[in-house]
């Protein structure tokens, strides 16, 4: 099997890729801008892999057929060019559905995402391109840790709009497939979770697996406004925001490829949970 170079490994996709790939007989090898910062197997040749810069890509792309990459504009062209001064064969890339369904406040999602695949697909390069929708770990991003540990709530708009929260495990794992497995050469996939689920019922989840009552307290569109805006810029702000608006009350379109591509179907929220209480625990 052909060296794999994994870029962006200490992503919560990127490091699943990484443990599933050795699971499957892989050689790794991990890539990150701060490569000291990673925490890995000792049988995963760790190197300094920055987008925006040439030299560190080349040396990082030395002897590598295949590639994970996460979709980043800045630095994507002097990535192609390194890509192919090295002979890479096969770029599987995290991209977004927003690219063929998005609304209109999601538009820099889905230009920054399309940059990236356009410039791929010009290249000459084979790809894949992984598109899901929705993360399970979102919410982990937006203080759900913080205030179901410290006060037993989560305080949040729109407790009715919908989501696929598909697992970043499931993401990872239809990526390897792509990585180790014929057939997948130049072909994008949407992938989802296997339900459409609300945030309240996220929550009411997250409450039974932990086995403590946590409380949904709902804020109007401007509160969320003030609370997301120390935490995400403007443009990603309007882009979520006016996703939970449009989405109030509107389930979500799912599809089974997780499981065609990898055998096994997708996991559920229930499954996330559990495999992340930590996170939600003093």
């Amino acid at each position: 099997m052909s060296k794999i170079l994994v870029i962006g490994a200490g992503g919560q996709v990127g490091a699943s890729v990484v443990e599933q790939l050795l699971e499957a007989g892989a050689e790794v090898r991990a890539g990150a801008r701060n490569p000291e910062k990673l925490s890995l197997p000792a049988a995963v040749e760790v190197v300094k892999a920055d987008l925006t810069d040439g030299v560190s890509l080349k040396e990082a792309l030395n002897g590598v057929a295949k590639v994970f990459l996460y979709a980043v504009p800045q630095g994507i062209e002097t990535f192609l060019e390194a890509a192919k001064a090295t002979g890479v064969e096969h770029v599987v890339l995290l991209s977004s559905q927003t690219v063929v369904d998005a609304f209109p406040v999601q538009e820099p999602i889905t230009v920054m995402h399309r940059t990236v695949e356009d410039a791929i697909a010009a290249s000459g390069i084979a790809y894949t391109f992984v598109r899901p929708h929705n993360f399970a770990t979102n919410i982990l991003m937006w203080g759900w840790p913080e205030s179901i540990k410290s006060e037993g709530l989560v305080r949040f708009p729109y407790p009715e709009s919908h989501s696929d929260a598909i697992h970043e495990k499931d993401i990872a794992a239809v990526a390897v497939a792509a990585l180790t497995r014929p057939g997948h050469e130049n072909q994008a996939y949407f992938i989802s979770g296997p339900e459409s689920i609300t945030q309240r019922r996220q929550l009411e989840i997250l409450s039974e697996v932990l086995g403590r009552p946590l409380e949904y307290v709902e804020l109007t569109d401007a509160e969320a406004r003030e609370a997301l805006s120390p935490i995400v810029p403007i443009w990603v702000m309007d882009a979520v925001v006016g996703y939970w608006a449009g989405t109030d009350n509107v389930p979500s379109h799912l599809t089974d490829n997780v499981e065609k591509i990898t055998g096994r179907p997708a996991r559920t929220f229930a499954e996330w949970a559990k495999d992340h209480a930590a996170d939600f625990t003093a």
